[in-house]
């Protein structure tokens, strides 16, 4: 099963570190969605879509990327990073995947350390998260998506 995250990961990489964790599953290929290139995503058997929580809801540009560049029909995932709650998490892409008829696999969701606001004076929350059991959380996820699809994550 060939697959590609499009994310968007800053301040201290949580979601990366998870999607690089999943990436060693398989046929994996990662878009950061601030860097400028052609995309081609219907070229793909499943796509996920990533980010840390920011104000409850995925990152504007993981929204607008999926806005401009998912095709119809293809299966999706979502996966994100929070520090305090997820929030409504991925509601935004998921409504953009149902406009499509895209089929929604999954989501998976897991604390990542945040310093934003006025977590900075209390020197964060979440700390130390993702940690391993939550990157062997997101592979499992990954595990069993792939075997929805049919696939073993490419191997």
């Amino acid at each position: 099963m060939k697959t590609v995250i499009c994310y968007y990961s800053r301040h201290h990489g949580n979601t990366l570190k998870v999607l690089e964790a999943i990436a060693q599953q398989g046929d994996v290929d990662l878009i950061d969605v601030n860097t400028r290139q052609s995309v081609r995503l219907e070229e793909y058997d499943c796509i996920g879509f990533a980010s840390g929580i920011y104000g409850f809801e995925v990152h504007k540009a993981v929204v607008n990327f999926a806005r401009q560049y998912l095709p119809q029909g293809k299966p999706v995932f979502f996966v994100y990073t929070y520090g305090g709650a997820k929030g409504s998490a991925a509601k935004s892409i998921m409504n953009i995947a149902a406009e499509r008829g895209c089929p929604i696999l999954g989501q998976f969701g897991c604390r990542g350390y945040d310093t934003f606001g006025p977590f900075k004076i209390i020197g964060g929350i979440a700390k130390d998260h993702p940690n391993a059991r939550d990157l062997e959380n997101a592979k499992n996820f990954y595990r069993e998506l792939s075997e929805k699809l049919g696939g073993a994550g490419g191997r």
